[in-house]
């Protein structure tokens, strides 16, 4: 049985947030084309048509080569709760890669193979990814073929939050338009979930607005809880509205992670209920440190943090923009160590993977 604040978990932390930048991520044209051959023909010297040869078979030794070889893409996928939650995993390495993550989220797709227990795909089985296209702003369409459209209604949020958190792993994509058939789509095709000129993280995931009153008057932040499937232990994002009254975003999303998830949400928290910040949180060049009291050691003996702990708190600070850090001191100390014995001396970095088995 899991204690929801205190349970000292005994799995390796399964994390990950792979960001990819820069540039020629996305094919400059996605769509198929026929080339008519060329009706000039111009005869080679012997020696020419060898070196052509020998060309092409490089470039076709290179194009096998790149074939093989695999890179970490995360895929946002559905839980056996209901919730979206990003895995990384493995996949073929390519230029389109918005294009491949898009077809990694269609059901008995290529995903059928490497699909982790517990979880499903979010796309209705047979759609087609007709094409992409990222616009200089930084929105990018992706377009669908008419099966996009065959999906249950109670899917239809999480359909649209595992899209737009997948496209917006990648630096250069900061929201995401639906079209199906080369047609846009101000709202989701079953539901009617609004689209408009693009949706982005600020829209939020896994939504919980559970205890708001007025929505108009609070701001969404992203936590992340933890969530079991068998021996796993994986993160969830779940996004929480706030109260505008609460200025410190920091305080807020600490708070948060302290209050811990819904007790009907089955998700899991490792804080101590006595957990306090002592001091403002301070900011410096990408940079936040946290003083906290002892309720943040996660046992009985002192200086050790919890890794449960460490992860969601850099997870969910990490989100926001700006944040690249956090550091961790209790009662002004920096003398904390982790489960594994390390020392926590230094700020910790958002990994580059979350939910692949560690920081």
């Amino acid at each position: 049985m899991f204690n929801r604040r205190a349970y000292q978990f005994a799995a390796s932390v399964i994390v990950t947030t792979m960001l990819l930048t820069g540039c020629g991520l996305f094919e400059k044209d996605e769509a198929v084309k026929e080339i008519d051959p060329p009706q000039d023909v111009t005869y080679l010297e012997d020696g020419e048509a060898i070196q052509s040869s020998q060309e092409e078979k490089q470039a076709s030794e290179k194009e096998e080569q790149k074939a093989t070889e695999t890179v970490k893409r995360e895929l946002y996928l559905i839980d056996k709760n209901g919730f979206v939650v990003p895995q990384t995993l493995e996949l073929p390495k390519t230029d389109a890669v918005a294009k491949q993550a898009l077809e990694y989220l269609i059901e008995d797709g290529p995903i059928s193979e490497i699909l982790p227990n517990g979880f499903r795909a979010v796309l209705p089985a047979d759609t087609r990814v007709l094409g992409v296209k990222l616009e200089k702003d930084g929105t990018i369409i992706a377009d669908f073929s008419q099966e996009f459209a065959n999906y249950k209604k109670e899917d239809e949020k999480r359909i649209l939050q595992a899209i737009t958190w997948t496209l917006t792993q990648f630096d250069n994509v900061k929201k995401v338009k639906i079209r199906i058939n080369g047609h846009d789509q101000p709202v989701m095709p079953v539901n009617g979930t609004p689209i408009q000129d693009g949706v982005s993280r600020e829209d939020g995931i896994n939504i919980d607005t559970s205890g708001v009153v007025d929505i108009t008057n609070t701001h969404p932040v992203t936590v992340y809880f933890l969530s079991q499937q068998d021996e796993q232990i994986y993160y969830v994002p779940v996004t929480r509205r706030i109260s505008n009254k609460e200025e410190d975003r920091i305080v807020a999303i600490v708070n948060e992670l302290i209050k811990g998830p819904s007790y009907t949400s089955g998700l899991l928290s490792d804080f101590q209920t006595d957990v306090k910040l002592l001091d403002k949180p301070k900011y410096e060049n990408g940079k936040v440190t946290l003083n906290f009291n002892e309720g943040i050691y996660g046992s009985k003996e002192k200086n050790v943090i919890s890794e449960h702990v460490l992860n969601s708190l850099v997870l969910s600070l990490t989100e926001q923009e700006g944040i690249e850090s956090v550091a961790i001191t209790v009662n002004g100390k920096a003398n904390l160590v982790k489960e594994d014995g390390k020392s926590l001396a230094e700020p910790v970095t958002r990994p580059e993977n979350v939910n692949t088995g560690s920081f």
